[in-house]
């Protein structure tokens, strides 16, 4: 029973994901499940819910049908709403049962798509992972089936085709509000990115719009904010080249941040110049991780818990201003690659009360606090994925490390 959990919440799970990775594009989310996926979706995890509409919908999966495999009426039901709504596409997303079952959603999306004629794509959510994979696939599905190729350029006068991005421009990959909160925080990131000269082409995926997404190639360069960008990122340097810089912008290190994208744009320029004259390509495929640079070690005085992307940022943030050593736990799925030498990934309440024991500071969500040491100072960073709309209020009057 060592990842059980008797205490604390779980994070949100890969189909709560998927919805909100999309809940902003347009598009038609339909959860394969007879109806609690829906209402542990819309009641925790989507602070957007009562604000701006989207179109997520539940299959209403009876006991019958999943015993006797009755793909036709889900098929039907998706047909007859997207002829009256009309969305830019249709994302099937599964859960516990169809799994069980061995649901084929990549059939039953190609039928849908054949006799709709609108874009369709499943995603291989089953219930049993946490927000991160669900995000991630879906995010990829969209720089996989929507994002558009750069448009040619001819030089008349030296006869040569060229394509070219944008100068000083980026795409923010891995915004959601399970991971940001309200949109004021995307907006404020995009801010201070401004101020260094940086324009954010799209943000995937919140306060933008899909017709933005499609044009993300454009962008000089990738910077991924999350985790759960990872996997868009390596989409667009497969298919079009892009570079991509993982961190958080975030107070002081936000410096930081804008060197190494100067840096990578600049390589990549030279190295796309050499590789022109030799008729190959010898763009570097390793990304830039300017938060694990420079990562003091011991002692380790505090402790952050969290995603991996945006803890990592934090903590380079508070070391570089503070000159204090910090510990990451992570709880959630996350990269090989993405924590410092002394941070770790905790599986279960339990082992994340046993990384605790000897803490000195944590800063985690509020809801952390019941199986934290009672001598240690606890200071509350909620997380949207963890505690839901608890503390929303507290997170839009920015009362949460403000200071940082």
């Amino acid at each position: 029973m060592r990842q059980s959990y008797r205490i604390i919440p779980v994070y949100t799970a890969d189909v709560s994901g998927v919805c909100s990775a999309l809940y902003e594009l347009g598009g038609m989310v339909v959860m394969h499940d007879p109806s609690g996926c829906n209402s542990t979706y819309n009641t925790h995890d989507e602070i957007r819910w009562y604000e701006q509409d989207s179109l997520i919908y539940i299959s209403g999966l009876t006991e019958i049908d999943a015993v006797m495999g009755n793909d036709s009426k889900f098929i039907r039901d998706i047909e007859e709403t997207a002829k009256e709504l009309h969305p830019k596409f249709i994302a099937l997303a599964g859960s516990p049962i169809p799994f069980m079952n061995g649901t084929d959603f990549p059939a039953l999306a190609q039928v849908i798509e054949t006799e709709t004629g609108i874009p369709a794509f499943a995603i291989p959510t089953n219930g049993m992972h946490d927000y991160t994979y669900g995000v991630g696939l879906a995010f990829a599905k969209i720089a996989e089936c929507f994002v558009q190729p750069l448009k040619e350029t001819k030089n008349a006068d030296a006869d040569v085709t060229s394509i070219t991005t944008i100068p000083h421009t980026l795409n923010l990959l891995g915004v959601t509000p399970l991971d940001f909160g309200p949109q004021q925080n995307a907006d404020c990131m995009k801010q201070n990115l401004a101020k260094h000269g940086w324009q954010v082409i799209s943000t995937w995926a919140m306060g933008d719009s899909l017709e933005n997404i499609s044009h993300a190639a454009e962008a000089e360069v990738n910077l991924v904010v999350s985790s759960v960008g990872l996997e868009t990122a390596k989409v667009l340097k497969d298919k079009f080249g892009t570079p991509y810089v993982i961190g958080t912008p975030v107070g002081d290190f936000t410096e930081d941040i804008v060197m190494t994208l100067d840096k990578v744009t600049k390589n990549t320029d030279q190295q796309k110049k050499s590789s022109a004259k030799e008729s190959i390509s010898v763009v570097s495929d390793k990304p830039e991780i300017p938060y694990l640079q420079n990562r003091l070690s011991e002692p380790q005085e505090i402790t952050l818990i969290g995603e991996a992307v945006t803890m990592g940022s934090l903590a380079a943030a508070i070391e570089k201003k503070y000159h204090k050593a910090v510990r990451v736990l992570c709880p959630l799925e996350t990269n090989a690659g993405l924590l410092a030498l002394n941070d770790r990934v905790a599986k279960g309440e339990e082992e994340v009360q046993e990384l605790l024991k000897d803490a000195r500071i944590i800063i985690a969500d509020p809801l952390y606090r019941p199986i934290c040491p009672k001598s240690s100072s606890f200071y509350e960073l909620p997380h949207i994925a963890f505690s839901g709309r608890i503390f929303l209020r507290g997170i839009k009057e920015g009362k949460y490390l403000s200071e940082i």
